[in-house]
């Protein structure tokens, strides 16, 4: 019947989702680790032109935007270096789309595995609930086809199969926690970029004059 053939699958398959769940686990542990040190770096440079970008506006001092052009190891001194160039080629003309077509490249290099991440957290959950029904479905059936089993088999299995939940909820929150916190480190990058933007199209309209 395909009762006992569902029967047969969760015999084997709630054990299968817990390793599931430790390999989605050790996955986005690997994903948190290597944005947290890419997107560190990135943010802390971010920081640091948005106190030159403040200081030029508040000293007026739009040709600080040539000294920050000169940071290549921050977004947006590269975003900079390359309007630079085409001021010198080009003029303005062209140069926001300069600007935004970087953004654009750039913007899926820091989003890197965020995606996966939210993935992992929106639906660990799930695959852990399948694991708790799988798994009480197998010590409601042993209850059911095993003479000697009693209430304390089915209150073990239950409580095994409950793990598998637990494990889920273990392996989704931090995902989850991390994808969001990542968004706004990536949200504070884009942003600066912005205003770096704007700042260089005063300084190419000044210089236009």
């Amino acid at each position: 019947m395909l009762s006992d053939k569902i029967f047969a699958i969760a015999d084997v398959a709630d054990q299968a989702v817990l390793y599931i769940l430790l390999i989605l686990s050790v996955v986005s542990i690997g994903m948190i680790l290597e944005r947290f040190f890419a997107l560190k770096k990135l943010s802390r440079e971010s920081a640091s032109i948005r106190v030159k970008v403040r200081a030029a506006l508040l000293e007026n001092s739009l040709e600080d935007v040539e000294i920050l052009a000169k940071s290549p190891e921050a977004i947006e001194g590269r975003a900079l270096a390359i309007a630079m160039k085409h001021i010198k080629e080009s003029g303005s003309d062209g140069l926001e789309e300069i600007f935004n077509t970087f953004s654009l490249t750039e913007k899926p290099e820091l989003e890197r595995y965020l995606n996966f991440l939210a993935t992992i957290g929106s639906n660990a959950p799930y695959i852990g609930l399948l694991g708790t029904v799988l798994g009480i479905m197998k010590a409601f059936h042993d209850l059911a086809t095993t003479t000697e089993a009693g209430q304390q088999t089915v209150m073990a299995g239950i409580s095994s199969a409950l793990v598998a939940t637990a494990t889920g909820l273990f392996v989704a929150i931090p995902a989850v926690v991390f994808y969001n916190y990542y968004q706004r480190q990536v949200r504070g990058i884009l942003q600066n970029l912005d205003g770096v933007k704007e700042l260089c199209l005063a300084y190419a309209k000044k210089k236009g004059k």
